[in-house]
């Protein structure tokens, strides 16, 4: 088991990285104080995971079971609602600690419960996609969607530990595999020139999901989120360039439906764009994008966008959280491994970046 440690000005907390971690009472066990437990979870990660973990923590702890229906349409207040319901209804006090059993719907819903339920209460993340992994899991932002924007509403609000166990990633459908591929990818390119490298040489193992490797780009990626976000953990400053393809990837979600589109797969289609940009702005060489655009393809994940028009990509761009006074901001690479968040771009470059998606 590797572990890495957040560190931030009033406390720190452990992300552990291993196999068999669900099962392991001894580990989880450090991070359960109080006697309540509330397991969230999604049906479909019930129906496999959910078993091993009640067993490991039932002999021990006075445990309920909260189960949302699964996917990113989900990802709202109904769900919340849901969730303080079954609380109350089994008389939870500030003493509870809620496990988020899933991936990153499940870790933003049940992060943004703890952060309001009796204005706050303990929780541990246990992320069962590479995403949720790799990204959502860490660092402490919270959320849900709302019909006109993604996680327009939520808290930041850091959990008590990461457990990340590797052999969960067996059961995850290649598409989903591919998905979190996309935050990975993102790593090297902001601010890991050789992680890009390494994930140039080992992609194929990846996507055959060899234990090891998996193992090697989740610790290297939890790393690199680690020292960003204990950097800037309210997202006031370099924290953005976590948002690489995201305001292209978010703005393609929202138009298509929630869930068409899976996160990641716009996010790489995000990245591709934002490297074009970065092309036309002079920052990287045609090489360079050819370069990022195989290793997406590689990946398994989409490198042309949907059909969407220049005005609805603007509309819906303008709703990204890195807005400010009516100028959308732009994550864009200087070079490769070193991103910038900026408003100096050539909007008119942005314009023919977002016309030559087919529409």
């Amino acid at each position: 088991m590797k572990t890495i440690h957040i560190q931030f000005n009033e406390r720190s907390y452990p992300i552990y990285i291993g196999q068999d971690l669900i099962s392991d009472y001894d580990l989880l066990s450090q991070h359960l104080p109080h006697k309540k437990i509330a397991v969230v979870t999604n049906n479909l990660v019930a129906d496999i995971y959910l078993k091993p973990l009640l067993d490991s923590l039932s002999p021990h702890k006075d445990v309920i079971s909260i189960i949302l229906p699964d996917g990113e349409k989900y990802k709202n207040t109904d769900s919340m609602n849901t969730i303080y319901s079954d609380l109350l209804k089994n008389k939870a006090d500030r003493n509870i600690t809620l496990i988020a059993l899933g991936g990153g719907v499940i870790g933003d819903i049940t992060g943004f419960a703890a952060a309001t339920y009796m204005r706050g209460v303990n929780f541990i993340q246990m992320p069962t996609t590479l995403l949720s992994q790799v990204d959502s899991s860490v660092g402490g932002k919270t959320g849900i969607n709302h019909p006109q924007g993604k996680n327009m509403i939520g808290a930041f609000y850091q959990p008590k530990c990461v457990i990340t166990d590797v052999n969960v990633l067996k059961t995850l459908p290649s598409r989903e595999l591919s998905a979190g591929l996309a935050e990975v990818i993102k790593y090297g390119l902001i601010r890991d020139s050789k992680f890009f490298e390494w994930l140039e040489d080992n992609i194929q193992s990846l996507t055959e999901m060899n234990p090891e490797y998996l193992t090697e780009a989740i610790l290297r990626s939890c790393q690199n989120k680690a020292d960003v976000v204990e950097a800037d953990e309210f997202e006031s400053g370099i924290r953005a360039i976590l948002n690489l393809g995201h305001t292209f990837g978010h703005a393609i979600e929202v138009a298509e439906g929630y869930g068409n589109w899976l996160h990641g797969e716009a996010v790489g289609v995000g990245m591709v764009m934002a490297a074009r940009l970065s092309q036309c702005m002079g920052w990287l060489s045609d090489e360079d994008v050819k370069r990022i655009v195989r290793l997406i393809k590689n990946a398994g994940l989409p490198t042309e966008p949907p059909k969407i028009s220049v005005e609805k990509y603007l509309a819906l761009m303008m709703l990204d959280k890195k807005t400010k006074d009516g100028q959308i901001n732009l994550v864009l690479q200087k070079a490769m491994g070193e991103a910038i968040l900026t408003k100096d771009y050539d909007f008119k470059k942005l314009r023919q970046i977002l016309e030559q998606s087919p529409h």
